[in-house]
Parts: C-alpha cells; structure tokens; sequence
C-alpha cells in the first residue's frame, strides 16, 4: 500500500479478548503495510509529551474493542474527531467470531485478527491511504 499520506490506528487498550484483538490487528496491520502508523492510547490518555501532536498530525481510524467506545471518547476528550470508529466486538458479531482469551491470542483470536486487519486494509484503501 503506496501513498504520500499516513493514517494512525488507535487500538483499544482494554482487558478484554476484544481489547487484544484490537491491538493485535493495529500491530499487524502497521507491520503489514507502509503508510500507517500505531498510537498508543496510555500515552494519549496520560498526555505523553509528544503524542499531544502525534494524534493530531495524521488521520485516525479508531478501533474501539467494545461498545464502550473508549477509543473514540479519549480521542475526542484530547480534540480529535477519529477519521472512522470501528467497534471490534460488533464487527466480530456480525461473522460470528468470538475471541476467547484477554492476554494470549489463541486459534479464535488469530482468526478474528485476520478478519479485522482485512476490514482495516478495506477502510485504507477507502481513504486512499
């Protein structure tokens, strides 16, 4: 994926198999293609030096792991409009897969990662990123 832009991914950061999976499929994602980078959501929240301008500098597609919405609100809450917010848990809902495990990514939790990290190459190409 070629590009003059970058996009960030701000992966969920929560305890849950669906919080894991976010941050998998940022990781993966980011590994996976050269125009994307990760945020991280502690140092966004903790207002880090440096990622004050981080989150503003590119676009930002939020994955939020549940309906919680975390992602977005902190987002939101430091001044930025994420680009797109995706909510893992329904997207995972909607093919029936479910994540099993909050810390260890086991047969389920790799098969919802490659579903998500293709949604997140669909939305990429989308924007034309």
């Amino acid at each position: 994926m070629k590009g003059k832009n970058k996009i960030s991914i701000a992966a969920c950061s929560g305890m849950s198999p669906y919080g894991l999976v976010s941050r998998a499929t940022s990781s993966d994602t980011v590994a996976e293609t050269d125009n994307t980078i990760s945020i991280c959501m502690g140092a966004t929240s903790a207002d880090k030096d440096g990622f004050r301008n981080l989150i503003k500098k590119y676009p930002i597609i939020a994955l939020s792991g549940c309906d919680g919405n975390c992602t977005q609100k902190i987002l939101e809450q430091k001044g930025v409009k994420p680009l797109k917010n995706i909510i893992v848990m329904d997207e995972l809902n909607k093919k029936d897969l479910k994540p099993t495990d909050v810390s260890r990514l086991d047969d389920n939790g790799e098969i919802c990662v490659e579903y998500m990290k293709n949604k997140i190459k669909k939305e990429l190409k989308e924007f034309e990123i």
